[in-house]
């Protein structure tokens, strides 16, 4: 590349709009078709274990004695398996971008005991 190409691309460059964002300071836009994260409607997810035999990466874990489903977001693909296997369709796919995170967690979501349930 010879000493003129060079300088012109690099003169071109001083007039045009940056190619990148300061994120997360700028939110991104999440593109269409976009699977998206895993979200639970506890309420009503039967804790039947489906989508934990169908995630490929075993993020999904579900303890259906302890009422306990839980998520590692990290671990998770987000390739849709488990959405689309749902018997009560209580998995939805979240297209929001996610919140800039610095530490692994575990989403977890209890189901109500139904004693308790009955006592309110």
């Amino acid at each position: 590349m010879s000493t003129f190409k060079l300088g012109k691309m690099t003169l071109g460059g001083l007039f045009k709009k940056p190619e990148t964002i300061q994120y997360p300071v700028q939110h991104r836009f999440a593109p269409e078709g976009r699977k998206g994260h895993i979200t639970v409607d506890i309420d009503t997810c039967i804790l039947c274990g489906v989508c934990m035999k169908k995630c490929p990466t075993g993020a999904i874990e579900v303890d259906k004695k302890a009422g306990v489903w839980s998520i590692d977001h990290f671990r998770c693909i987000q390739c849709g398996y488990c959405h689309r296997e749902c018997p009560k369709d209580c998995l939805t796919m979240d297209p929001a971008l996610p919140t800039v995170a610095g530490q692994k967690h575990r989403e977890t979501f209890e189901k109500p005991a139904k004693e308790a349930a009955a006592e309110a």
